[in-house]
């Protein structure tokens, strides 16, 4: 069996190595053009581990282009994953391999299709989320399920510590579904359309905290944005912009040396992990 790979970002890496660590092995791996996305959150170069194993890589514009397809049928490609690419890949890409794609999507296929999952996750108030390995189809995360990893998630998760556990979910099942797909054995299962659901994408704008929110959705929303996330922000005080990385609802008066109190529609947030910005001018994005 013959596997490729399309990255460009540290969850795809980590699932490479992950890979090798299991005896595995790739045949080719194409990642964006070092130009390109070079401010993207987690942007690697995967130049330095292919060197050390030996394997062929391709730098492309989209997985969707000419040379990205050539590329996977002339290395006589049978599963290729895709892990950590924000191109969605056409009808063209997807019948290059002859098995198949592979994807990974950190919910519980067919809930939380879309973007946003882990931010999603925490504001929802979900008690359990996960990693779902899926094969691609022309939908959006619509294709039948491989494997998945079940993530409990805390009552005082943040974005951090949910990020973290996803990616060590996504080596996890890189690990379990080796075997089977090496050997030919992999059973995929149709997803469940009627528990289906879509989760829209977030933007950073998203992250504004009002007045009139309450202690609970602030608490949520600050925990859900945090880092890799832009983070949540207050815009009600003259000097500017507060960036809130973490906090807690208030639990006494006056608020903690160093926290920023927030007051809110039934009661207060204080941040404690803040940074004071300039307030954009009016018309200009966040």
């Amino acid at each position: 069996m013959r596997f490729a790979f399309v990255t460009c970002v540290r969850i795809g890496l980590d699932c490479m190595e992950e890979i090798y660590r299991v005896g595995g092995r790739l045949e080719l791996v194409l990642t964006l053009k070092d130009e390109l996305a070079r401010d993207k959150s987690g942007r690697v170069y995967v130049d330095d581990f292919c060197g050390r194993h030996a394997i062929p890589t391709r730098k492309v514009r989209t997985i969707n282009e000419a040379e990205a397809v050539e590329a996977i049928r002339a290395a006589q490609i049978d599963w290729l994953f895709i892990i950590g690419w924000s191109q969605i890949a056409r009808s063209e890409a997807l019948a290059a391999p002859r098995l198949g794609v592979i994807g990974m999507h950190p919910t519980l296929l067919p809930e939380g299709r879309g973007r946003a999952a882990i931010p999603w996750a925490i504001l929802k108030g979900l008690r359990e989320t996960g990693v779902t390995m899926f094969k691609l189809d022309n939908g959006v995360d619509t294709g039948p399920i491989l494997a998945q990893a079940r993530l409990p998630i805390a009552a005082n998760e943040t974005a951090t510590t949910l990020y973290d556990r996803v990616c060590e979910a996504h080596r996890g099942l890189i690990a379990q579904a080796w075997p089977t797909l090496a050997a030919n054995q992999a059973r995929a299962m149709p997803q469940d359309e009627s528990r289906a659901s879509v989760w829209p994408g977030r933007k950073p704008e998203d992250g504004v905290i009002r007045p009139e929110m309450t202690v609970e959705h602030v608490d949520r929303l600050v925990r859900a944005t945090t880092r890799p996330y832009p983070g949540a922000f207050w815009d009600a005080a003259p000097q500017g912009r507060i960036r809130v990385w973490g906090g807690a609802p208030a639990a006494s008066a006056p608020a903690a040396p160093g926290a920023w109190r927030l007051p809110l529609a039934d009661g207060a947030y204080d941040a404690l992990d803040y940074v004071l910005e300039a307030r954009p001018a009016a018309g200009k994005p966040v």
